[in-house]
Order: C-alpha cells, then structure tokens, then sequence
C-alpha cells in the first residue's frame, strides 16, 4: 500500500530538441552518452513499477527502470535492527489474500503467513487525546454488526475492487462523505478501525466514500469475516522480494536515477517512439523504449519532463492529495508492550483532526515505535519529527501514562520516510462527470500507459492485480 518523488530535481532544458542527435549535444559535452534499447522504460521502481518490470522479463520484454531511491520497493520500508537483527515493516504492513499476491512471492521463493489486520505483536492500546496529553474513556466495542452492514454496502459495488471503471451514473452514496455515510448505514462502529487502516486520508469524516471502500474493500471485510487474517511475509520482512527483484533485473534498474527529458512520439523505423534522457550516478543516459510506463504519482511537478499536453494537464490538475511520513522512535519512554493511539472526543467517531500522529505502536523490538503523521500541507522533516515528540511530551505532561524514562532523554528517530504525496484524488463533482474515465482513456495514449495507487488505491495485492492488466494491454501494442 505506499514513491514519493516530491523531492526530484527535475530539470527541463528550454529547446530541448526531441531527435536522438539534438539530445546528445544538451548533454554533457565532457561526458559520452550511453544509448540503452529496451522494450518499455518504467518510470518509478515501487511496488507497481518492480511487479511491471519482473512481468514484463518473464514475458521475454526488455526493460529499463528509473528510480529516485537507492532502493526497489517504494513505500515499503523496512529497518533491521542492528542489535537483534530482527526487521520491521514500517511502510507496507500487510497484503490481501488474493491469488496474485500468492503467485508474486512463491515466484521468488518468499514464504507467506496469515497475521491479524493490526498485525498486533501483542501488549495492550491506551486511548489518549493527542491534543491535551490526557487519556480517554474511548474502548473498541464489538463491531460484527457493524462490519456486516459495512459488507453489505460494499458488495453493491464489486468494481472497486478492479479500479476506477464506475458506471456512467455513479451512485450517490460513493460521493457522500464517509461520516455522513456512516451515519446513514449505521457503521460507526468500525469507523475507526477503517480510520487506522486508512491513515494518510487527510480529514477522513469528509473523504469521499468511493476512497474509502476502494481501500478498507469487499475482499478485506470478507477475509476479516472469515477469520484468516490478512498475508505477511513469514520472515517479517516486507522489503525481501524487492531486494530479489532488483538482483534479478540488475543493471536494467537506474537506481538514484532522474528523468530529464522525455519525447513520447519519436519517428523510428525499430519502433522505439518514446526517448527519456536520464541523470544517473554515474553520468546521462539516453532509453529509447518502444513504451513507456510511467507508475509515479501522477502530478504536475512530477510529469514536467514527459512534455504532458493541454489534456493530460486539464486532468492531472484536478489531483490533490496529503502528505504523510513514518518512521520508528528509540528511547520514548512508552511502557513495554503499550501503544498509545490518537482519539478525540470531541469529534464524530473519536477521529483526531490533521495534522496529527495516529499512534505510537509497539514493534517486534521492546523500546522500538511505530509512528505516522499526516497533514493537509507539506511539511519540513525537522517540523514533522518536532510535531511528533511534541505529540509525546504532551502524553508525558498529562501525567497519566508511566514512562519508563526520565523527561531528560530525547528520543530518536532512528528511521524515517516521507511517503508524500499521498492519497491523490479528486472531488466528488470531478467523480460525478466522468473524471475517471477520462483518465483511463490516456492508457495507450503517446506510447505511454499508467499504473500506481492514484489509478486505483494503495494496496498491494489490488496494485498488482491493476497493474497485471495494464502490462497485458502495453503488450498488446508491441
């Protein structure tokens, strides 16, 4: 479920021309150009773009992926500690119980496990106001009734399950916002069990209710339902298949890699239409593929180099999104074998206000912390990890939890990641006028074809399943 390339130095080059001899001479005049040929050049190495790629070889494809990150996987983020050598899943924490997911990881030989949907390593969750630092009377009550009449929604709308292929007259109920839905069908009591799975939403009592379901979906309640739990990996270790994946496909990923420039419609007699101008580290590189697959987050920063038209720019325009970051805290203080989860009891459902930390979780390693925020506006690293201890200190002044540590030692951080942006959608008026398929019909279109959570949502297995379809369909046009 999470690439963030917010943070790319993307560079345009003013006249840049689009022939392969023009490109050359914008290059480094002191630095030859190395020229790949591939079938599809893939544009982001997260869990959409490796799942393409290994796809694409075992298709007998040609491919090349560029990646932001000195790493294959995305949002999925994994810290071993140095101490026990145990890993923790701080980004991707779970995946469905789909026949893809399955088949992708017997694929590389990783060993799956059923685990609960918290993925709870035991101990006991206190309920405290973030905001004031006091606890709450807030306690989970028994939701069956509730997640029933949830399933019973959910399966007048089976399509979520596949993407955003809405019926020409999309329900009403899918643009309502979620409270307001809740409210209506009676669910609230698993509103916040929803809220947690769903963390990076922004303010999740006006989230169009189409998002919501397309996340906490059919296929989740049901195997909640039927007792199993959701897959983990056996070895606790999420990150593992994208460290096979990026053995396997070796020098075809351009790790710590930017698009320059990229030409969509060059004329040539092999086929190979789409050009992309790459800064690696170690010098300028020039791809001509024959496709492009471009599985990044789809905003207008992030498209400047692929020279996007009038049409594609009147679409990705409508996105707007969040910003979220997670990481894990050393030293906090929190007793063994507690979280601590943000609730406000002035709020429908007890859902905390953004921008805000959801929790403090307890990990597979005493005194390590899970921790995630969100908010509305982008934020500087040194303010989202003050805003995070600040979270703490409070808890800690309200006097009502027993730290183990004296207010004296600072927390560290000793993992970090900024999954932003995050959450990329649109309004309900946008979903009402057939924004979604106006999207979709932009696959094919220029030689390029799109995957990633802003064409579905940010889960794993669903991506895959996606994404499996739309390399079948670039297939089809090689």
């Amino acid at each position: 479920m999470h690439f963030n390339i917010s943070k790319f130095i993307l560079c345009l080059w003013v006249g840049f021309a689009y022939a392969l001899s023009s490109r050359q001479e914008q290059a480094d005049q002191n630095t030859a150009v190395e020229v790949i040929t591939r079938d599809v050049a893939i544009i982001g190495g997260g869990s959409t773009g490796t799942f393409a790629a290994i796809k694409l070889r075992d298709e007998n494809r040609t491919v090349s992926i560029i990646e932001h990150k000195g790493r294959l996987g995305g949002q999925t983020e994994t810290y071993t500690d140095p101490v026990t050598g145990t890993p923790i899943d701080y980004g991707v924490a779970f995946f469905h119980d789909l026949d893809i997911v399955h088949e992708y990881f017997n694929r590389f030989g990783v060993p799956l496990t059923y685990i609960p949907l918290s993925a709870s390593t035991g101990g006991t969750t206190e309920y405290f106001d973030f905001t004031t630092g006091v606890r709450t009377n807030y306690s989970r009550s028994d939701s069956a009734a509730a997640l029933e009449a949830y399933a019973a929604q959910l399966a007048k709308y089976p399509y979520l399950e596949e993407g955003f292929d809405l019926p020409d007259d999309v329900p009403e109920d899918l643009l309502l916002p979620f409270g307001e839905f809740a409210s209506k069908y009676g669910i609230g009591d698993i509103v916040f069990s929803i809220f947690q799975v769903e963390q990076g939403y922004g303010d999740f009592l006006q989230l169009p209710t189409i998002y919501a379901m397309k996340l906490y979906g059919l296929s989740l309640v049901q195997e909640l339902q039927a007792g199993n739990g959701v897959l983990g990996t056996l070895r606790g270790n999420n990150s593992e298949i994208y460290g096979l994946a990026e053995a396997e496909l070796g020098s075809d990923v351009h790790l710590h890699s930017t698009v320059l420039n990229a030409s969509r419609d060059v004329s040539s007699p092999t086929g190979h239409s789409t050009e992309i101008l790459i800064q690696t580290p170690t010098g300028q590189k020039l791809i001509q593929a024959k496709k492009l697959l471009i599985t990044i987050p789809p905003t207008l920063a992030n498209l400047e180099p692929f020279d996007i038209d009038a049409n594609e720019r009147a679409l990705f325009s409508q996105f707007h999104y969040d910003y979220f970051w997670t990481g894990l805290l050393n030293q906090t203080g929190i007793p063994v074998n507690v979280s601590v989860s943000n609730v406000d009891p002035s709020r429908q459902f007890w859902l905390p206000a953004m921008p805000a930390v959801y929790a403090f979780s307890v990990t597979h390693v005493p005194g390590l912390i899970d921790w995630k925020y969100s908010a509305p506006t982008n934020l500087s690293v040194d303010s989202v990890k003050r805003e995070t201890i600040a979270a703490l200190d409070r808890i800690r002044d309200g006097g009502q939890l027993n730290f183990t540590t004296s207010p004296d030692v600072e927390p560290s951080f000793v993992a970090f990641a900024d999954h932003s942006p995050y959450a990329m959608r649109v309004d309900p008026e946008a979903i009402k006028t057939g924004f979604y398929q106006m999207l979709y019909d932009l696959q094919g279109y220029n030689n390029v074809f799109w995957t990633g959570a802003a064409w579905h949502t940010h889960d794993s297995g669903l991506l895959w399943r996606f994404t499996d379809k739309i390399v079948n369909q670039l297939l089809e046009t090689l």
